[in-house]
């Protein structure tokens, strides 16, 4: 078990299916919403893997969630990571690399981008979101982001991202353990009344438990999943 790369706590150890045969061991920080990937290990992930991946990343997405640290090191040399950028075509995704090649960390929101299932909104559509929701969170470092003036994080630079419903159709179409019983579209003022739900439900524990309230802050992210989590078998 590794230490995040973020936090340094313990990461928790999961498996998912290899592509041909076995298993892949990823390690995870719920907290910081990140995965750790051996060198490679991204590559040898099953479609099948991907799936169970993402119903993790949904059964965990009220847990209480830290900012990602000012510099992150490898778990494995301790060394800085580098800050890396690819492009997919659902857009750009973020990373961090070891420079002596042990590995990389990525957040689940990055990760989504990279695997389809995410896309970055259009000006359009984050200015109709702006008009009910003024704030939200990153889906890169969990920073809020004001998106009545910012379509990007302002503190890691992360475009504002949202769960494709055609995406992950198409994404979901080739894995043989995985069909959608139904298609969700991807509405923007849906989704802002998804979140607006979602934090008053969150909103309400906090109080319960005597935590701050922070109802304005919504996750694109996170409440995409919840839109569509009834489309998963």
């Amino acid at each position: 078990m590794s230490g995040c790369p973020s936090c340094r706590a313990p990461m928790s150890t999961h498996r998912f299916p290899r592509k041909l045969t076995g298993d892949v061991e990823l390690d995870l920080c719920f907290g910081c919403q990140g995965i750790w990937f051996d060198e490679y290990e991204s590559l040898q992930l099953a479609p099948a893997g991907v799936i169970e991946l993402f119903k993790l990343i949904h059964q965990h997405s009220d847990d209480q969630r830290r900012p990602l640290a000012g510099s992150l090191h490898c778990p494995r040399c301790n060394e800085r990571l580098i800050p890396s950028q690819d492009r997919v075509k659902s857009g750009l995704f973020n990373y961090l690399r070891c420079g002596q090649h042990h590995g990389r960390f990525i957040t689940f929101a990055q990760f989504m981008i990279e695997k389809g299932f995410v896309r970055q909104l259009t000006g359009a559509e984050i200015k109709e979101i702006s008009v009910r929701i003024g704030v939200v969170r990153c889906t890169g470092c969990g920073a809020p982001v004001d998106i009545r003036k910012d379509s990007a994080c302002t503190h890691c630079r992360a475009p504002i991202a949202i769960l494709d419903a055609e995406a992950v159709d198409a994404a979901l179409a080739g894995y043989q353990q995985a069909a959608m019983k139904r298609s969700v579209a991807t509405d923007p003022a849906l989704l802002a009344e998804t979140i607006l739900l979602r934090e008053r439900e969150r909103s309400q524990r906090r109080k319960e438990s005597g935590g701050g309230l922070d109802a304005d802050i919504g996750d694109l992210l996170l409440d995409g999943v919840s839109m569509l989590w009834e489309a998963l078998p």
